[in-house]
């Protein structure tokens, strides 16, 4: 029975982590550009130069 005990502080405490990982992140701007990272993988497309003989 004392696991359980144990159990449930160990998840109120990692619920709590996460939670301040949330608010760090919304304050810092990870969530501010939605758009961006959708199109990056299009616009990655460097030519490189070809050597021809």
């Amino acid at each position: 029975m004392n696991i359980i005990y144990l159990l449930i502080g160990c998840s109120v405490l990692l619920a709590l982590i996460f939670l301040a990982a949330f608010f760090w992140a919304q304050r810092s701007g990870q969530h501010d550009d939605l758009y961006t990272p959708s199109i990056r993988i299009l616009l990655d497309d460097e030519n490189e130069p070809v050597n021809k003989k």
